[in-house]
């Protein structure tokens, strides 16, 4: 964490171009977006994939569900994404780097650093992501 807000780092096993899939297609989302404990149905996201366009996702778990309301700021495919969430004030930019062997280094940044609850569901919800691409991957 920084006085910028806080930083996310993690090797992804898959290629950019199906990690940036699953970041933008709502049916691929729903297999992993939310914290564990939590699920998104696919009638509960919005993807509107453009700069100014909805990003909405609607998370549900077994204490309640929280929507969250974003609109995007940047698409740079399959390389860079960004979007501003009103509500908080919250900014996310997520940037893909091809690795070269079939990985993906991805990069989020959030600004300003969500609350320690906030982060702890949000790594979480990157080790749903990695499950998910390694099925992908591997084709179960």
């Amino acid at each position: 964490m920084t006085d910028e807000g806080m930083l996310y780092r993690r090797v992804l096993p898959a290629p950019r171009e199906l990690v940036w899939r699953c970041l933008t297609e709502p049916a691929e989302l729903a297999h992993f977006w939310g914290p564990r404990g939590m699920h998104t149905p696919l009638d509960g996201i919005v993807v509107e994939l453009r700069p100014g366009g909805r990003f909405e996702t609607l998370m549900i778990g077994e204490h309640g569900s929280y929507r969250m309301v974003a609109a995007f700021t940047e698409v740079d495919p399959p390389a860079r994404l960004a979007w501003h969430e009103p509500a908080n004030g919250m900014r996310t930019t997520t940037t893909l780097d091809d690795l070269g062997d079939g990985t993906t280094a991805v990069v989020i940044h959030q600004q300003p650093a969500p609350p320690p609850e906030s982060r702890a569901g949000f790594l979480t919800s990157l080790d749903k992501f990695a499950e998910h691409l390694t099925h992908l991957v591997r084709g179960d």
